[in-house]
This record gives structure tokens, sequence and C-alpha cells, in this order.
């Protein structure tokens, strides 16, 4: 939104508005859009103003929370309209000042997918600068989740002041604890219920169940010292160091889970994302954009284990397999070992890449799964260098897409196609493969 210029040249010599401030004030909102990020998008005098809770459609009383110049945050304080679409959340902590794990536990499954679809095409739009034009060839619905609940295969805990374990709160400060929770499977639940094991410098925990069911606890601590543990309970236990390294204290270090009927094992630290059952249809849809023959010479970049690799071997003549994290690399050659077309090199991506413009290498396709932050600002430029035509970038956030797809269509990528996919249901996190292709 363009900011009146007038206001600069106020008498406030820090730059601010005279305006009054609307923190603590309750006004109407008729709710007009959801945003990324999971809140509900109304306006009032000019201002956006955002409240979490609300769907599309709805009438509310809000008070004002934050109030940031052009925009507001508000939370809801009446259903004054509300839309036929809302349903009752199935959990207790779903709500107001609560845990921030769910977002859209109050929106019928259906139209969450519609929304989703709606941000995405929102950010691609005003971050990416699309046209509707290419949004609207490009974009496909959303693909639902086959498994609504109980999907997740780790959950992640934040410590109390009194140090029991919880959720974060929307605030990103405070912490929910938690009695109950339904999107994580639950094995977890009672894994948590039953734990009886405490690390007092652990700032977060997260549980952890393999495909095979054994369960793993792994302790983020903020200093280099390894405590004594012990468990009569069936489960490992690992530390991640500051710096990120894992210690293994109990059991195994490693977690297996099988994917496309083949088995990965993950190393504590390494990310695999948690809802595990639907990596596969990920993956699917990932192979029918790489457009395989068993000729090319593809890049996978940001690979993590080598889940996509395993499935992309079999299918190409040549295989780069590229990851920063140690831990992740060591599991991609273990899990990769049968296949002789595969080299798996640890380092930064836009390093690797630059050094592999050193050496004139060429490849034809590109795989991209990077995290949330999105690609270095290097790295499409370096694939141009080595000759590639079709890059497919596997998303699980829609703001880095859109900035990522506004460069790779300048670079003479156009988007050919975008399939979103819920991974993540009652959230408002949206994951997609697209593939972009130079004709």
């Amino acid at each position: 939104m363009a900011r009146n210029p007038k206001r600069r040249r106020g008498n406030n010599k820090r730059g601010k508005s005279n305006r009054p401030s609307m923190v603590g004030k309750t006004i109407e909102l008729d709710i007009v859009d959801m945003a990324h990020g999971g809140s509900g998008i109304g306006r009032h005098k000019g201002k956006l103003v955002f409240v979490p809770y609300v769907i599309p459609g709805e009438a509310i009383t809000a008070k004002i929370r934050g109030d940031k110049g052009s925009v507001m945050f508000g939370a809801g304080q009446q259903l004054l309209a509300g839309s036929a679409d809302r349903i009752t959340p199935q959990c207790v902590h779903f709500g107001q000042g609560q845990c921030w794990s769910c977002h859209w536990q109050h929106i019928n499954y259906d139209v969450q997918l519609l929304l989703k679809q709606d941000v995405l095409a929102d950010q691609l739009s005003r971050v990416g600068k699309l046209s509707d034009t290419v949004i609207e060839a490009a974009l496909r619905p959303v693909a639902p989740a086959p498994e609504q609940w109980d999907y997740n295969f780790s959950m992640t805990l934040s410590r109390t002041k009194d140090g029991s374990w919880g959720y974060l709160r929307q605030d990103g400060r405070t912490v929910e604890p938690i009695t109950e929770c339904h999107i994580v499977h639950p094995d977890l639940l009672d894994l948590y219920e039953e734990l009886d094991l405490d690390y007092e410098r652990a700032k977060r925990m997260t549980l952890q169940r393999g495909s095979d069911g054994k369960m793993m606890v792994i302790f983020e601590i903020d200093e280099e010292e390894e405590p004594e543990l012990a468990t009569d309970l069936p489960l490992s236990v690992n530390l991640i160091l500051p710096d990120n390294e894992p210690i293994n204290l109990i059991g195994n270090a490693q977690s297996i889970f099988t994917i496309g009927e083949r088995d990965f094992r993950v190393t504590a630290g390494a990310y695999i994302r948690p809802n595990i059952n639907q990596i596969e249809y990920l993956m699917i849809e990932v192979l029918k954009r790489l457009k395989l023959t068993g000729k090319e010479r593809v890049l996978d970049l940001y690979a993590g284990v080598g889940i996509f690799s395993a499935f992309i071997a079999p299918r190409s003549e040549i295989l780069t397999l590229v990851e920063s994290y140690p831990p992740a690399v060591t599991d991609a050659d273990v899990n990769l070992m049968e296949f002789d077309n595969i080299d798996v090199v640890e380092g930064q991506v836009e390093l690797v890449l630059d050094d592999m413009i050193d050496e004139e290498a060429q490849y034809d396709v590109a795989l991209l799964d990077p995290p949330n932050s999105g690609l270095h600002k290097d790295v499409v430029n370096q694939l141009s260098q080595l000759g590639v035509k079709r890059v497919v970038y596997v998303s699980g956030d829609p703001a880095s897409l859109a900035r990522d797809a506004k460069v790779l269509i300048s670079a003479g990528y156009p988007l050919v196609d975008l399939q979103p996919m819920d991974l993540s249901p009652h959230t408002y996190y949206i994951d997609s493969v697209a593939l972009f292709e130079r004709s």
C-alpha cells in the first residue's frame, strides 16, 4: 500500500503519524480476504486490519492490539455475522491467545483448500508481480491431503517458564502447555504423556516417530554440555548443539522413514517433512514435472537426505546431489549407495554451482527444494550458465516462491505449471511444485 507522503512532513521529528493510536479500541470489521500467515483481513479507515480465527465474508468486532501505521492487528471479540463455512474446532487448545500450531480448525476443510489457492495466487501477484494471465494458466487447484488429522510424524515443543512443554502461541514468545494435539501421530501423544525425561538446558524438544514405530527425543540446547540422562522407555535420545551438530546419548542417532516402499535413514537434526505419508505424493508430482527420459543430466539442490534423488536416479543419466548439512550428506550417501550414477556433494549450493561453472559442467534439468527463505540470489543465474533448460521448484512458502518465480521468469524461465499441495491441513502452510521451462 502506498504511503501518504504528507505524513513525512509533519511536526513530529521522528516522522511518526500524529493520528492517535487505535490500540485498545474496539471496531467493527468486515473480513474481506485471507492473508499469508493465517489471519483474515478487514479494512478500517484506509488501513488493513489483520485478525486471526476469522473467515472471509464474516462481520466481527475486534479489539486493536497493535497499530503499525499502515496496518493494524486485532483480536476478534464478537462474531456479528458468521460464515456458513465455520465449523467447531476439534482441539481444546484452538482459539484466541492459545496454541498457534493450527490456524484454521474453524474452517471447513474444502474451503481451506480454496483459501490456500487464493493466498498463493495473491502472493504470486503482489510479491512476484506475475500477471493474472500467467497465474491463471499455471495455477492448479490445491491437491487435498489424504489424511486430514494425525498426520505429522514429529512434534516440536518449547519450554514454559515453569518447566513444562507446549506449543508457541501467536505472539511467538509465550508457550501454551498442551494436553492434546490432533495433527500429530497418536503415538507421539502417548509418548508425550508418559515421558519422564527432562533436561533444564533444553529450550526446545522434538518427539519423532519413525515409520517402523521407533521413537526418538531430540533436545535443542544452547550450551555445549552433555547431560547424564536415563530412561526406561524404548526410545532414542539425541542432542542438537548450538552449532547444529547432533550428539547421540541413548539408542540410535537416526530414524527410519519409508517413502514409496524405500527406507530412508534420517539423522537427528536433518530435515524431513513431518507429513511422512504424503511425501510420496509430493515425489510423484515432482517426477511428472521433471519429465525424465533416462538421458538427462540432473541437479538435485538443497537435497537433504536424498529422498528425491532416490527416485530420480533410475530415470536419469547423471545426477548430482548438493546439500550443505553434513549429517544429511552422510545419510544421503547411505540412502543412495546402490546407485552408480549419483555424485553426492557437500557444500553451499551457490558455492558448489560456482565450482561447476568453472569446470564447464552442463546440466539439463534442476530440482530445487530450498528452505522457506528461498534461493540464494546467485542460483538462478548459475543454473542458466550451466545450461539448465527445465527447473522444478518445490516450495514450502508462497512468499519465497513468488520472489524466486519473479527472478526465474526474468532470467528466461517462464512459469509453466504450478501444483499446490496440502501437506499441512488446518494450518495456513502451503506446499507447491512449480515447473519453469525454457522453450
